[in-house]
This record gives C-alpha cells, sequence and structure tokens, in this order.
C-alpha cells in the first residue's frame, strides 16, 4: 500500500517544514502549497487524501480555498480538510464550519496532535 498523500498549504516555510517533517517522520507523504490558489491548481491535477490549511494566506486564503473547493465536482471536493491557524475568535470557528472543515486547531500545535488529527480524518492506522 502506497503511503497516504497530504497537502500542506501554508504561505510560512517554517510551518511547511515543521509539518512536513512531522508526517514524512510518521510515513505520510507531503505535497505543499503556498496559498489556495496554486493549492486548487495542484489538486486539479494530483488530489491528495487530506487537506492542512491556514486561514491567512495571499492570493486566496483559505476559508475562500475551502468554499471554492466544496463546490468543485469530482473527487477533490471531499477531500478532508483540517484547518490550523493562529486565528481563535468564535467567528473564525463558524466561517471554517461553513466552507467544509472537518477539524480546526489554533497555532501551535504539537507534533502528537497534528499525527492524531491526520490519522482520524484519514482513518489510517497509526
Amino acid at each position: 500500500m502506497s503511503a497516504m498523500r497530504v497537502m500542506i498549504i501554508d504561505d510560512a516555510a517554517l510551518v511547511r517544514l515543521y509539518y512536513r517533517d512531522t508526517l514524512e517522520r510518521a510515513g505520510w507523504h507531503v505535497e505543499e502549497a503556498l496559498n489556495g490558489l496554486e493549492a486548487l491548481e495542484k489538486l486539479l491535477r494530483q488530489p491528495v487524501d487530506l487537506l492542512i490549511v491556514d486561514i491567512n494566506m495571499p492570493k486566496m486564503d483559505g476559508i475562500t480555498f475551502l468554499n471554492t473547493l466544496r463546490r468543485q465536482s469530482g473527487p477533490i471536493a471531499g477531500i478532508p480538510a483540517l484547518i490550523i491557524s493562529t486565528e481563535s475568535a468564535p467567528q473564525d470557528f463558524a466561517a471554517a464550519r461553513e466552507a467544509g472543515a472537518n477539524f480546526y486547531l489554533v497555532k501551535p500545535i504539537q507534533p502528537d496532535v497534528l499525527l492524531a488529527h491526520v490519522t482520524l480524518l484519514c482513518g489510517a492506522a497509526s
């Protein structure tokens, strides 16, 4: 069986590196995108099993990205999405839920918390 594929969508290189390191050590295959627009372009070419999405990004933020993704036809519309953001106001959680996020975590997060949510959303054995 091939490794599950996760796309990290975050404009911060250090954050992407942190998530990538954590996930690859656990056996996941990782793709990256700097914003929602780049992520949509990549997903149309090669879908993944899970999305890890930041909210605040240039060109297309995470909420706009999820709203756009969920309106697509085909399998990419249903890819599970985990939002991880510094935003923690109730309206942020509500906007993410309405956009189709499966979970919402507030940065910073520990590696074990990241892996637990990724595993849960992908239904994979840890």
